[in-house]
């Protein structure tokens, strides 16, 4: 495992800013998720790293060395991409090996099966070693392309929304697993995805980016808690945060401009006895283990949380109130 600094990371394509001044610290053996919607500049922080393209100002350290001038080879990282990047010719096995064939590598053929057959193992597609990469399901194509980066070792494994192609069955499955590799080996991964469940389940620390800028950087839970801005706090949960103006309920603080509800946040109620706000059902989404109330409170709607078998239809009235909220500023920043 290594440690990943980077400082002052700036780059742009033409009169596109794709980075501007990113500094972040991915400590190693972390599993480090880097979050945001497309053209945030996820994928470009992992093209610097790797070194496919150079910053135009700033510094990668990997291991407390610089490597800004060195190939992407001598860099020693690995890469999962969104698609397979399978040989399809070639069987599981020889997919697997490929890497470790390559000159700079050169291990034995010996070390070279057995270092296939532990990530197969660990993988859990020992029985798949003699397919051909075309006779395999999606899932176990991607189970693949990112056995290719785990043979290597390498100081740092950089994903690329490997799993957004998948379907939500294998997206699941392959979240677990890609956990449990990293318990395993203590590796360092930095895995961007625009996908929050993703940065909530797996990561150890979320960087969240927003048009090429780190907005915050911590673990899931202060990003989830304690987002310092209306965009952090849009990022992650679901269903979404509620934003509302601030004087859709008594108490704003000075210079509030909007409160910010989760779901689990909000109290509700059948009498307005607690002061509670009144707000009218709109529609009832019974998802087994909890039910989302839409609401309509005056012109605003929003989304609340109820036990799995309540009997609340659309139409009713309830009486709503807020528990920890958060409050933001004109600017969306955090009060």
């Amino acid at each position: 495992m290594a440690e990943v600094i980077l400082s002052g990371l700036t780059k742009s394509y033409g009169a596109t800013q794709a980075l501007k001044d990113v500094s972040m610290t991915i400590p190693g053996g972390a599993f480090v998720v880097l979050l945001g919607p497309t053209g945030a500049g996820k994928t470009t922080t992992l093209r610097l790293i790797a070194g496919l393209d150079k910053p135009d100002t700033g510094d990668i350290r990997i291991g407390g060395q610089s490597v800004l001038q060195e190939t992407p080879a001598q860099r020693d990282v690995a890469m999962v991409f969104q698609q397979y990047s399978l040989y399809p010719h070639l069987t599981v096995r020889d997919n697997l090996a490929f890497p470790l064939r390559s000159p700079m590598i050169a291990m034995p053929e010996t070390q070279i099966m057995q270092r296939v057959k532990d990530v197969a193992e660990v993988l859990r597609i020992p029985h798949k070693l003699d397919n051909k990469a075309t006779a395999l399901s999606g899932g176990e194509m991607q189970r693949v392309s990112i056995g290719r980066a785990l043979v290597r070792n390498p100081r740092i494994y950089l994903m690329d929304e490997p799993l957004s192609s998948l379907d939500a069955k294998l997206r699941a499955d392959l979240r677990i697993e890609l956990k449990r590799i990293h318990a395993d080996m203590g590796a360092t991964f930095l895995y961007v995805t625009h996908d929050q469940i993703e940065a909530m389940t797996m990561a150890t620390h979320v960087g969240v980016l927003d048009h090429g800028r780190l907005v915050q950087f911590g673990t899931p839970r202060q990003i989830y808690e304690e987002p310092v801005t209306t965009y952090v706090a849009s990022r992650l949960g679901q269903p979404h945060i509620n934003l509302l103006p601030a004087d859709a309920f008594p108490g704003a603080p000075a210079k509030a401009a909007q409160i910010g509800l989760r779901p689990e946040h909000i109290h509700v109620g059948p009498t307005d006895a607690e002061g509670g706000q009144p707000a009218t059902i709109t529609r009832v989404e019974h998802l087994g283990d909890q039910t989302r109330l839409h609401l309509s409170l005056g012109p605003h709607s929003l989304i609340t949380l109820t036990e799995p078998h309540t009997a609340l239809k659309p139409g009713q009235t309830l009486h709503i109130r807020p528990h920890n909220p958060l409050w933001f500023d004109a600017s969306g920043t955090r009060i």
